[in-house]
């Protein structure tokens, strides 16, 4: 939208308000933070707004009211007291390769408040200066302290893999938040934002009153743009881009719906939007996939293979809350991460058993995670798999043409050069039929088509269905029966029975797969 200014990189705050950029008016939200308890911890992924949220209390402890005027926080705060405000971004003690490192680091933070407060000779280590800066604000200025943590866990995150230089820097981190906990009575308010979700015991050491509101429901759009927000802040912008798309507003709102939205962080939540993303869409006035632009996280791409993850089984998950809001060291499998990370999200609460459905957010974050996965998996150049084999498959379904489909299937599987490591997990499951379920899954999501292996029905496990704009395709894959008795598996056990009422034509497609070139040897087909 001409003259508008979107707020792209901008995570300040002041100059957020003072520079006319969009704003999205979170501040009765941050009100009502203030005062839930005066330790908190939220949890939430990348490029969500953290910083921003961060930048937002620290102008709001300073007290500084000017910036506040005609946001929703003026019916609700009446004293607009100054605190002192230590306020530490840790995103820039990332990539550290030892603990001295990372101490010097964590020292150099706390510089700037070193100038201001000053510091001892004694205050060698970054929790020693710390607590001295916490002592001496209170003591300057009269006035309890307030402690503001941003990405505390990002010089933790790339070394996950690494177990014993991960404990030497839990050990650096510990030391290091000691005195939030020693320094209570001299602190007011307090608030840690992280991706992952370190234990108490391994990271905050004391901090037994550290409020974890990562899932609570009355905080769930403090970070992101919820649904009602896009369609009052920004309706014009939506006209706008549906312009560039020769469609209408409703027809673009359900794009961006599609793409962008997903995501719920309680049990109880509204649709929340990721801002970054949304807010790109918006100044381009294009619908780009940033998820995808940013990349997938080495952290998390180590913890998949270290955990050998199922990526197939991510559509759908019912688990309790101890599966996923868990301490990252106690991981069992990287479901924590997927969670934490925004990989998946919530898509349902059953509150007589207590179990969420988790669940990929949206199109922007399928494709993102493929993009990703794919080099890691399979060697494969994600950008040439896309515009090459699967756009050609693709459109080879959406025409019915299944003779043109398995060809082209037959022809790239053929020179699918597979990475090390990998060969032999496919080698492994290619009597059970898993080493094609892999590789095609990964190929429809990257092309945001709807895939879902091994599903269930009453009669049992279908391989995979795809869903289609027009066209449902039941496939179930052979490597020792024919294809007509693979077809015919799918009749008699009534596979595609469950997506008779959908609307949409329902084919049935048969494969049989000769092991020794992986490659589809042979397939039939019919249509309901």
């Amino acid at each position: 939208m001409e003259g508008r200014k979107y707020p792209i990189g901008i995570q300040t705050f002041s100059r957020l308000i003072r520079d006319g950029y969009v704003y999205v008016d979170k501040t009765d939200l941050i009100y009502q933070l203030k005062n839930y308890a005066p330790y908190i911890f939220l949890s939430r992924p990348r490029r969500f707004g953290k910083s921003l949220l961060t930048s937002t209390l620290e102008s709001y402890f300073r007290g500084e009211k000017e910036l506040f005027e005609g946001l929703k926080i003026m019916q609700l705060e009446k004293e607009w007291k100054q605190f002192p405000v230590i306020r530490l971004d840790l995103s820039t003690a990332k990539g550290q390769d030892s603990c001295e490192a990372l101490r010097a680091r964590l020292l150099l933070l706390l510089d700037s408040y070193a100038a201001i407060y000053g510091r001892k000779d004694t205050e060698v280590t970054p929790g020693g200066l710390l607590a001295g800066l916490i002592h001496r604000a209170y003591e300057q200025t009269g006035q309890q302290v307030v402690v503001i943590v941003d990405e505390y866990d990002a010089p933790l995150l790339d070394v996950l893999h690494d177990s014993e230089l991960l404990v030497g820097m839990r050990k650096v981190m510990q030391e290091f938040y000691q005195p939030l906990k020693a320094s209570e009575a001299m602190i007011k308010f307090c608030f840690i934002t992280g991706i992952t979700k370190f234990s108490q015991l391994s990271i905050f050491s004391t901090i037994n009153n550290l409020k974890n509101v990562s899932l609570n429901p009355r905080f769930s759009a403090i970070c992101g743009i919820t649904e009602q927000e896009v369609k009052e802040v920004f309706s014009e912008d939506i006209r706008d881009i549906a312009k560039n798309y020769d469609c209408t507003a409703e027809e673009m709102f359900q794009k961006i719906k599609e793409r962008y939205d997903g995501y719920h962080f309680a049990s109880r939540s509204e649709d929340i939007y990721n801002p970054f993303s949304l807010l790109n869409a918006f100044a381009d006035e294009e619908l780009t996939n940033q998820w995808f632009a940013s990349g997938t996280p080495t952290f998390l791409i180590h913890q998949l293979q270290y955990f050998k993850t199922d990526i197939m089984s991510l559509d759908k998950l019912v688990v309790p809350s101890s599966a996923f809001d868990q301490p990252t060291e106690n991981m069992q499998d990287a479901l924590p991460l997927l969670y934490q990370s925004g990989y998946l999200t919530i898509k349902d609460y059953d509150r007589e058993i207590e179990a969420y459905t988790l669940s990929i957010p949206n199109q922007e974050v399928r494709i993102g995670y493929v993009h990703g996965l794919l080099p890691v998996y399979t060697g494969l150049n994600s950008a040439s798999v896309q515009m090459g084999f699967a756009a050609k498959f693709w459109l080879a379904l959406k025409k019915a043409d299944i003779d043109l489909a398995m060809n082209e299937m037959k022809s790239y599987m053929a020179g699918i050069p597979y990475v090390e490591g990998f060969k032999q997990k496919l080698a492994n499951a290619a009597t059970a039929e898993g080493f094609y379920e892999y590789t095609l899954y990964l190929i429809f999501s990257m092309l945001n088509v709807y895939v879902r292996t091994q599903v269930k029905c009453s009669t049992g496990r279908t391989d995979m269905v795809v869903w289609m704009p027009d066209t449902i395709y039941v496939f179930e894959f052979k490597t020792n029966q024919t294809a007509k008795e693979a077809l015919e598996q799918i009749n008699t056990k009534d596979y595609a029975i469950p997506y008779d009422a959908d609307g949409r034509r329902v084919v049935k497609v048969g494969v049989k797969f000769n092991v020794e070139t992986r490659t589809p040897e042979d397939w039939a087909f019919s249509a309901m």
